[in-house]
């Protein structure tokens, strides 16, 4: 066999490689049973509210249309709401419908002295999608537990949102706290992905 068509074989078989390995990740995400949890869109992360993040907007847009994918495959939904007011109110976006299960907390943990997790084994949970506010606080602290009680863990990188920070005298912008968070939680904690991303997957 001549170099040429040694190169060729090479190819053709990382290319096979290649489309295994996405066959099997596209398997394993059909298996495994799925939640979604939404973190805290509630009314005061919005433009007037108490504590006002950048875009919030349009990371609930996005959640929106993962709720309805969620919902159209008739797959469990349930909405973390923090005890916090004025504005505690879930956004209109991505208001609740009878029979998704809505957790109350007081910490940004989801998990930490709220029945979520109770519910999540109860339903044979083993894979969660989580989308929310704020990126480096509540949807952070969350994922990093889930991925700690053994869940693998999806977060929508398009569907969160956060807002700038300051420490000492310098400014940490939204956007770059939003995409330090999500690059800490990255492998380690969960798979990012797009909205178009995960679409496109399931």
């Amino acid at each position: 066999m001549n170099k040429f068509k040694k190169a060729q074989m090479k190819r053709l078989i990382l290319i096979i490689f290649c489309i295994v390995a996405v066959l099997k990740s596209y398997a394993q995400m059909d298996s495994l049973k799925t939640a979604l949890i939404l973190v805290d869109i509630q009314e005061f992360y919005f433009p007037g509210g108490k504590m006002e993040l950048v875009e919030p907007e349009n990371a609930s847009l996005n959640a929106r249309e993962i709720l309805h994918f969620f919902r159209e495959k008739g797959m469990p939904v349930f909405h973390v709401r923090h005890n916090f007011e004025p504005g505690g109110n879930i956004h209109e976006n991505v208001k609740p419908i009878e029979g998704e299960k809505v957790i109350s907390k007081d910490y940004p943990n989801s998990f930490r002295e709220t029945e979520l997790l109770a519910y999540l084994k109860q339903l044979e949970i083993e894979q969660l999608v989580i989308i929310g506010l704020q990126t480096h606080m509540c949807l952070e602290a969350t994922t990093r537990a889930a991925a700690d009680f053994g869940f693998k863990c999806i977060v929508i990188e398009n569907a969160c949102a956060t807002r700038d920070l300051k420490y000492k005298d310098k400014i940490i912008i939204a956007e770059d706290v939003h995409f330090s968070t999500l690059s800490t939680l990255k492998g380690s904690y969960a798979e990012v992905l797009s909205l178009e991303e995960f679409l496109n997957r399931f």
